[in-house]
């Protein structure tokens, strides 16, 4: 028994945890990036006092599970992972799968008026090991390359089943927030249309988000609410933010985020994760 038994803390991965920008030139892909640490510094020296004091920590993710898994052994998790926006809950430890929400089958269609509507978007899904495109524009190869795995591009009655989100992709917010708004009013309660990034928006299932996952995750671990604490940057997080007891944010979030209301701790490239456990700390 420690201080933090009985505490779960999840976090964003990307831009939360770890740093990084896919909008930018001359990164280094996933794959080279690999041997690596992830976890370092104040945050590892705060995860490690953290744990051994019986927290319960994971990742909350928007990454898919073959695009998250090979990070998996340098993040000191010790709860099942929240992967695909909330559309997978994922036991790393058992090694097996505990929730999926897919697509519904008509999102082929959908997508198909999204992209005639939207001519300038382009598209990815991911399936397996592979990453399916269509219509690729610049930020889908800046994505593709940052994550560093093999993909096909192919019509979307060629891709493969079933899908567990759909990412749209544009170099301009706004033109994505007009794609986010045609969705939410044209298929009313069907998908989870949000931005993990400026520049990418991920469409998941009704109910399949970060808030309703983290929840599963806690009731998993016999964690109760008011154990609950979250940290991420972006819209796609303020789900897990709501059920959070107090909600974090790294400085330098979307303006989504700050406006919500999240604490806002240090820069993510400065252990926005210590920080949140320092405060933890003085809590329990």
């Amino acid at each position: 028994m420690g201080k933090f038994t009985g505490v779960l803390l999840a976090t964003d991965f990307d831009d939360t945890l770890i740093c990084s920008d896919i909008t930018g030139a001359g990164g280094v892909s996933e794959t080279e990036k690999r041997n690596e640490p992830v976890v370092f510094g104040r945050n590892k020296e705060a995860l490690d006092y953290y744990l051994a004091e019986g927290g319960y920590f994971t990742v909350s993710t928007g990454r898919a599970y073959q695009t998250f898994s090979p990070y998996r052994d340098r993040v000191p998790m010790n709860a099942p992972a929240v992967l695909s926006n909330g559309a997978i809950i994922y036991d790393f430890v058992a090694g097996r799968e505990l929730y999926h929400a897919w697509l519904p089958e008509r999102v082929r269609d959908h997508a198909r008026q999204i992209a005639a509507t939207f001519p300038d978007v382009g598209f990815e899904t991911h399936v397996g090991d592979l990453i399916y495109t269509y219509r690729p524009n610049e930020i889908t190869w800046r994505h593709i390359y940052k994550l560093g795995q093999p993909y096909e591009e192919k019509g979307f009655d060629e891709m493969p089943w079933p899908w567990i989100k759909l990412l749209v992709e544009h170099g301009e917010h706004g033109r994505l927030a007009q794609v986010q708004s045609w969705i939410q009013a044209n298929f009313p309660g069907q998908y989870e249309p949000i931005f993990s990034n400026h520049y990418l928006m991920e469409v998941t299932a009704h109910g399949a988000n970060k808030g309703s996952a983290v929840k599963r995750v806690a009731e998993l671990m016999g964690v109760k609410p008011q154990d609950i604490y979250c940290v991420g940057d972006n819209q796609n997080d303020i789900p897990m933010l709501a059920v959070s007891a107090q909600a974090f944010t790294p400085e330098g979030s979307a303006q989504e985020v700050k406006d919500w209301g999240a604490t806002i701790v240090g820069p993510c490239d400065e252990g926005a994760i210590a920080d949140v456990i320092e405060i933890l700390d003085k809590r329990y």
